[in-house]
């Protein structure tokens, strides 16, 4: 019993510290993020969350944005995040502004998690929403790796 204890607690170790190895730069200034996009000829992942309220959005941050495998795809697109907290201590009014102003354009349903791609434009490509609560993240591979092989 001491063993099996030793290795979940040494595996779960281990999984947070994987998690923590993984680094995304994710811009909060969608004007800057158009203009990094057209000098890279990128298009811009914006994720549209609710980091405080969400759980779907905190699943598929930890099981897919947050991996080795989403990571290394990262690369390919400028990185937009545009969290809607329910907490009103986790961005500034400002910045709350500013999501909601890109939310009002880009994820007019309301739902959550919702990942949109655009040009340096801002001309809408795709985009894909909800999240499973198994935690099956190919749905979000599939897109991810259209997006790529087609932008």
């Amino acid at each position: 019993m001491k063993k099996l204890f030793f290795l979940a607690v040494f595996f779960i170790g281990f999984s947070a510290f994987a998690q923590e190895e993984v680094t995304l730069n994710w811009l909060t200034d969608f004007d800057k993020a158009k203009k990094i996009s057209k000098k890279t000829n990128k298009p811009i992942l914006i994720y549209f969350t609710g980091s405080d309220w969400c759980p779907p959005c905190k699943m598929l941050k930890e099981a897919y944005f947050y991996t080795e495998k989403f990571e290394e795809k990262s690369e390919e697109f400028v990185l937009v995040m545009a969290d809607l907290p329910r907490r009103t201590d986790i961005i500034t009014d400002k910045q709350r502004k500013e999501n909601i102003k890109l939310a009002s354009k880009y994820n007019k349903k309301g739902s959550y998690p919702n990942i949109v791609i655009v040009d340096y434009k801002g001309k809408e490509i795709d985009n894909i929403s909800g999240f499973n609560m198994m935690r099956d993240t190919s749905r979000h591979e599939r897109f991810i790796n259209k997006i790529i092989e087609n932008y």
